[in-house]
């Protein structure tokens, strides 16, 4: 196990001056959404732009982008036609931050976009399908985003487990402390293991965290997770900084939610209205 440091802070929300425009406060590229998954990059790209973000842009392919925009028209659209990936990058060139993996699907195009922007030196959130994409590859990438958060829950963690040697993720803490800290340090990437207590970690420093609840075990939330990450990179945070930040703030929208709404009840968009009064709180 790597030599890890555990660290108790939580980092302060970037600056918002009173004089500032949409421009300071970062442009974020949510990539996700197929036909019968529109909702994942729409609910990342609204919990960005509850997080703080200037402004938002998904893509997806462009049959479905109607219908996506018509759940958060505050978004800003990018239809995707083919196999070219040519749009798609010159975007995330512009962009501040992406968001990769909501919602993407697994299928040839999708994985062609996926290593087109992984060649790009743009801070990252590589969730879901992208990390599924990347758990069929025998050997790690050689050429990723130097500020690239992975954001595995324990079965996607379980298929990136190979790149270190390991089948299985463990499921007391101490032992998901050891494979994220693992991993996170032979790919020099920042890792979340999402789940109770989840940990984020740079392979050297680590972070668990006591926010969240049971309100969170619902499909969606962790697109909303995504999204505030990819906010927090957009405005310049430091991966792992961006990472405990959003996780912490994102469990206490959780608890807030599930206190409103129920436990039970609660969803993942009323989880993305409960971050503003979460950041009030702190």
């Amino acid at each position: 196990m790597p030599d890890v440091r555990l660290i108790r802070r939580v980092p302060k929300l970037p600056a918002r001056p009173i004089d500032g425009h949409k421009g300071l406060f970062g442009r974020v590229l949510v990539v996700g959404g197929h036909e019968q998954m529109i909702g994942a990059p729409a609910l990342a790209g609204l919990a960005a732009l509850r997080m703080g973000a200037g402004l938002v842009q998904i893509a997806l392919p462009q049959s479905v982008l109607p219908q996506a925009l018509g759940i958060v028209p505050e978004l800003i659209g990018l239809g995707l036609t083919g196999k070219s990936t040519k749009a798609l990058v010159e975007s995330a060139k512009v962009s501040d931050a992406l968001v990769i993996g909501p919602g993407l699907g697994q299928s040839p195009a999708a994985r062609a976009a996926l290593f087109a922007l992984l060649k790009l030196d743009k801070p990252a959130v590589i969730d879901a399908d992208a990390l599924n994409l990347l758990a069929t590859e025998k050997h790690w990438p050689t050429r990723m985003p130097l500020g690239a958060v992975l954001t595995p829950h324990p079965g996607e963690m379980a298929r990136l487990a190979h790149f270190i040697g390991e089948k299985s993720v463990p499921i007391d803490q101490a032992g998901r402390l050891k494979i994220a800290s693992t991993l996170a340090q032979k790919i020099n990437q920042v890792v979340i293991l999402k789940g109770h207590s989840t940990i984020v970690t740079d392979g050297q420093l680590a972070h668990v965290n006591r926010t969240g609840d049971s309100t969170l075990s619902k499909a969606g939330t962790g697109d909303v997770l995504s999204g505030m990450i990819g906010c927090l990179l957009g405005q310049k945070m430091p991966p792992l900084d961006a990472a405990i930040l959003a996780v912490h703030l994102h469990g206490w929208a959780g608890e807030i939610a599930g206190r409103k709404f129920g436990h039970r009840s609660a969803i993942a968009r009323e989880v993305i209205d409960c971050i503003a009064p979460a950041i009030a709180q702190q």
